[in-house]
């Protein structure tokens, strides 16, 4: 189906099957005459509800981001973040039960974006869709997310013109070892060839560091349960380092060279629960790491009490200061030989999340000028998290300097060389991070080029951000690093660096015979996960992992290991389509 800007008419009547049918119920816009063009501005205050799989906030959106959204669209966001509400699916499948999962909601496109459209949950919204001007350049991701659905029930994340053969990230992979370079040089600077061979490094380091500044105890690993969902995630982050991605219970290679099942006796996913039991018993895990959540662990890495992160976008997010890195000290990669990070393409469809109307906001059209708005220039410059490097509002953050070139303010100095800052009061005062955009997803990818300034919207591309961060730490750093600028390109130069084609690939949704047997099995795969990463010796480690194999397969674990398995290779079929169809 190709959506036609001009002549999409009309609200397609909405499915209802299964449990769904019941507690769906009527849009509350029932008016078919199609929209060309938004108010200017919006004379009634309203507050929506936001059901956000991304997020890690849940309530109010306050400060600089919600006063912005409040001033354009009379608006406030109200965010309903499952993450925060104890994880899982419990709070989206109860808001399903009930018929109205939210105004505006962020989930897959893949299996939830099904069900909710066949449940009559989300709007067909083809009649806003006209004077959805800022998505026209994007209108091939949006005729491909819809396509056989009979109506323009979501719109794409993270769309791109990059190649999809051309990593999505940044300066810096999505993956990757980041430890405290400046207690790393002072062992020397180790060669790690293993992910094993980074115990005895992360011992020393916390041998040289067994107390942070604010007088509590170091460890080299902390984590966190948050994110868990088919698996313990803080267990699939080292797997990456070796060129996998999850899907479901099967761990696939960027390249399609090896699929493999969590529970492979031989697997990565065992082979990093190990390398997480023999830390604990080396006394490097932080014991609170089964209580915390990310923001917990956050401010643990901005105070200097963690010594490892797997991303770039928490350990240098939180501890890489200006004063942090002047003095030498933050977090940098550390190469591990045998490594070939895991890199997601651009996606030449947008990503793997959407955004949706519920069927029952009381505001539709409002809500859909809103989503046209992230997609616009000051909208991918405001929404972006700024773990991604979202640049922040225009006269705030940056402005163009007079070789027409973005520059960073004083206050954007502030912000991203020391970590935060003060907001001007008729900017909405408060802390620049805590009022940063709570939707955690970005409408346009960052590193795409905003051709008002031909430079990336990402603004750790700009010239001037990279002339400010000169500083000790990376002068350190790259001198042992090939000389290399950044990481992404030492990983590239060393053929370290595995890119997965941006095929905007999403498994169809479970039948309910294996949505019931993967929801027992994840559970008992996250339970044992955790025990066996606490494990007081190796043989109760050896134990565990003997019981939930076991248990797993009783339970039916491979069964539906073999749904995803199949998955991958079709992901791995719609990479290889791609790569070919933009290679012509």
């Amino acid at each position: 189906m190709k959506l036609k800007r001009k002549a999409a008419l009309g609200v397609v009547a909405l499915l209802a099957v299964g449990s769904l049918a019941a507690c769906s119920g009527e849009p509350a816009d029932t008016d078919e005459s199609q929209v060309d063009s938004f108010p200017e501005k919006w004379d009634e205050e309203i507050t929506i509800d936001v059901f956000d799989g991304l997020a890690n906030y849940m309530g109010m959106q306050e400060g600089w981001f919600g006063e912005l959204v409040h001033e354009k669209f009379n608006m406030k966001l109200n965010i309903i973040a499952p993450n925060v509400a104890g994880g899982g699916d419990t709070l989206y499948n109860t808001r399903v039960s009930a018929g109205d999962l939210g105004d505006l909601i962020v989930t897959d496109k893949g299996q939830k974006l099904d069900e909710l459209v066949e449940g009559g949950l989300v709007l067909d919204a083809s009649k806003y869709y006209p004077a959805m001007g800022n998505l026209e350049r994007f209108d091939k991701a949006v005729d491909k997310l819809n396509d056989g659905k009979d109506g323009t029930f979501a719109f794409p994340t993270s769309v791109s013109s990059i190649l999809p053969t051309e990593p999505s990230e940044g300066l810096e992979p999505t993956f990757g070892a980041y430890l405290r370079w400046d207690l790393y040089s002072q062992l020397g600077y180790p060669e790690v060839d293993t992910l094993e061979d980074l115990l005895p490094v992360l011992k020393d380091m916390q041998d040289l560091q067994p107390t942070a500044p604010n007088g509590k105890k170091v460890y080299a690993l902390s984590l966190f349960k948050d994110w868990d969902g088919n698996m313990m995630n803080n267990a699939k982050q080292p797997i990456t380092y070796y060129g996998y991605d999850e899907l479901g219970f099967a761990l696939a290679k960027a390249d399609g060279s090896d699929y493999q099942g969590i529970l492979d006796d031989d697997g990565e996913y065992l082979r990093v629960l190990k390398f997480y039991n023999e830390a604990y018993r080396m006394g490097l895990v932080d014991p609170e790491s089964t209580t915390q959540n990310y923001d917990t662990l956050w401010s643990k890495f901005q105070n200097g009490q963690v010594l490892y992160s797997w991303w770039p976008w928490l350990g240098q997010s939180a501890y890489n200061t200006e004063d942090n890195m002047n003095a030498g000290t933050g977090f940098m990669l550390v190469p591990i030989e045998d490594q070939t990070i895991f890199s997601y393409g651009a996606e030449a469809y947008g990503g793997k999340q959407v955004f949706s109307i519920g069927s029952k906001a009381e505001d539709p059209e409002r809500i859909a000028a809103f989503i046209d708005w992230l997609y616009s220039t000051e909208g991918t410059y405001t929404n972006n998290s700024q773990t991604q490097g979202a640049a922040g509002p225009e006269g705030l953050t940056w402005e163009m300097g007079d070789d027409g070139q973005p520059k960073l303010t004083e206050f954007g100095q502030e912000v991203f060389l020391t970590g935060d800052a003060t907001v001007p009061e008729e900017w909405g005062g408060g802390s620049y991070i805590d009022g940063t955009s709570t939707l955690n997803v970005s409408a346009v990818l960052p590193n795409d080029i905003d051709e008002n300034t031909g430079l990336q919207y990402n603004y750790q591309f700009w010239p001037h951000y990279q002339e400010l961060t000169q500083n000790d730490l990376r002068a350190d750093w790259s001198s042992h690093m090939d000389d290399a600028t950044s990481t992404m390109e030492f990983l590239k130069s060393n053929d370290q660096l595995l890119v997965a084609p941006g095929a905007s690939y999403t498994a169809p949704a479970d039948d309910s015979q294996t949505e019931a047997l993967r929801n027992q099995v994840k559970a008992l795969v996250v339970q044992y996960s955790w025990q066996a990463t606490f494990a007081e010796s190796e043989a109760d480690f050896d134990k565990l992992w003997s019981e939930l194999q076991e248990t797993a397969k009783g339970l039916g674990y491979e069964d539906v290991l073999k749904v995803d398995l199949d998955r991958a290779e079709e992901q791995n079929a719609a990479r290889e389509a791609v790569a070919e169809e933009f290679a012509e």
